[in-house]
């Protein structure tokens, strides 16, 4: 990644506070709400259900359900099942779905480096081939890290 000026001299500016991975991580960046996050796309919408895949105390999946609902990535919708008390379900809003490269990139570099099982695929529905994630422009090039710039406001 090459940094055009003035973010190639380090010395004089930083990114805390201002980063979008570093706001991006306030939101999401603990353990426990990527965890939570991964079962919303898998499917999962109940409270208990997050509690037992994720293997989480009830006050912990309570309360990052709770953020991750305050920051918009999840939606309670009420739910009631017969004879039930009203309960709430969690679904992903468009800013959670949004994440979906994100974390398909995380799930494959979990399989290359940090032996996750390959016995476990996501593949495309239309063609049954494995979803790969890249980088791309805009033109959809695809790119390489070395083919990046960084620069503190686009260039005209």
């Amino acid at each position: 990644m090459e940094l055009h000026p003035p973010l190639d001299d380090r010395t004089t500016w930083s990114p805390i506070g201002a980063c979008p991975v570093e706001k991006a991580m306030a939101v999401i960046g603990t353990r426990n709400s990527m965890l939570i996050m991964r079962e919303a796309f898998y499917g999962t919408t109940r409270f208990d259900d997050f509690a037992q895949r994720v293997g989480m105390a009830p006050a912990t999946t309570s309360a990052n359900l709770k953020a991750l609902a305050d920051a918009g990535l999840l939606a309670r919708q009420p739910y009631r099942d017969p004879g039930g008390r009203s309960r709430e379900e969690y679904l992903l809003t468009e800013s959670g779905r949004d994440l979906m490269p994100a974390m398909f990139a995380l799930f494959r570099w979990g399989q290359k480096h940090a032996g996750g099982p390959e016995s476990v695929d996501i593949a495309h529905i239309g063609c049954g081939e494995s979803v790969d994630v890249t980088v791309s422009c805009r033109s959809h090039h695809e790119v390489g890290l070395d083919e990046v710039e960084l620069w503190s406001r686009r260039p005209d």
